[in-house]
């Protein structure tokens, strides 16, 4: 949801009153609760027109909308394909349509990292990543910096050689964490964990110990460690990216956030960006950059890393393609 689309949700919900808003806050995740509720604490004065140009804008959408279908299965495979791609929507399909139960994750999901890392710290590694795989990359990568780097290591290993989660050990996940996890009788294993999703996390743990996770990675399996390298995005992969796809990139990023990203960045990077915008916007940057300070490189990543998971979203959501190397190169 762009930026927009969270402003007019937030006057939408406030429009509702406390407590019907506060029943459609129950259909939510985590990041999407936090967002709205972050947008609403930001609200000033909205005139009555705004709300009622929303208000009619969201009943428009809701008439041209019907659930009224024949087949629900397929609808929600649909629907899930569309909004999520094949890989995310296959997971939550099966647990859907076959009656899995993910109470116990959905609860994980609303803890804070510290908590959660308290929780996890004496479990053997393998149960770790077999829960964490279950979790966003970004809480991950939270959850695992609450962790020791030999902790952080053996639970990447783990993750990085997952294949899948079988019904019966998401029932043992279940006994040991107080019935955080649970499955089914399924034959079929959940698509969890594997070189993807390792490379989605180490991406999120931030310079340092990212280094220091996949060199563990590597003196145990060199080829393994190369395969997580190859599907991770770093910042400056994104002057990789063919123009529209960068132009894409920059309509959703924050002027601010743009420039922090860039102080850090080369100038091969920079010239990149640059060039993908308009003359009078480019020379404003230059400007900026110029003008800025000495900044903690902690506060530069923390933005190019907020650039990354736009990037990653974009290529979800099928408006850009990102390179995996030399098979995978943009043509």
């Amino acid at each position: 949801m762009d930026d927009q689309g969270l402003n007019d949700a937030a006057v939408f919900l406030m429009s509702l009153g406390e407590e019907e808003a506060s029943e459609v806050f129950k259909h939510f995740s985590p990041k999407e609760v936090q967002k709205l509720g972050e947008t609403i604490a930001r609200m000033r004065a909205i005139s009555r027109d705004k709300v009622d140009e929303i208000v009619a804008q969201f009943s428009e959408d809701a008439a041209a909308q019907s659930l009224l279908v024949s087949d629900t299965g397929n609808y929600v495979r649909s629907v899930l394909k569309r909004a999520l791609g094949d890989d995310k929507a296959s997971l939550l399909i099966d647990r859907i349509l076959q009656g899995g139960d993910v109470s116990g994750i959905e609860s994980l999901k609303w803890m804070d990292p510290l908590s959660v890392a308290e929780l996890l710290r004496n479990e053997h590694p393998q149960i770790v990543a077999a829960i964490l795989v279950h979790l966003d990359a970004e809480q991950c990568a939270a959850v695992l910096m609450q962790l020791s780097d030999r902790q952080r290591a053996e639970i990447m290993l783990r993750v990085a050689t997952l294949e899948g989660i079988q019904p019966t050990a998401l029932k043992d996940l279940n006994e040991v964490l107080y019935k955080v996890l649970a499955g089914g009788d399924k034959v079929r294993k959940s698509s969890l964990g594997g070189v993807k999703t390792a490379a989605e996390i180490i991406n999120l743990l931030g310079s340092g110990v990212d280094a220091s996770v996949l060199e563990s990675i590597r003196s145990y399996d060199a080829d393994l460690a190369q395969k997580i390298m190859d599907k991770m995005f770093v910042f400056e992969d994104i002057g990789k990216l063919d123009s529209r796809s960068i132009q894409t990139v920059l309509r959703e990023v924050a002027s601010e956030t743009l420039i922090v990203a860039l102080k850090a960045a080369s100038n091969e990077m920079k010239e990149t960006i640059l060039s993908n915008m308009s003359s009078r916007a480019a020379e404003a940057l230059r400007e900026d950059l110029e003008a800025r300070g000495p900044m903690r490189l902690s506060e530069v990543e923390a933005q190019q890393r907020e650039i990354i998971k736009i990037v990653r979203r974009l290529a979800e959501e099928g408006q850009i393609v990102l390179g995996g190397g030399a098979d995978d190169a943009l043509v």
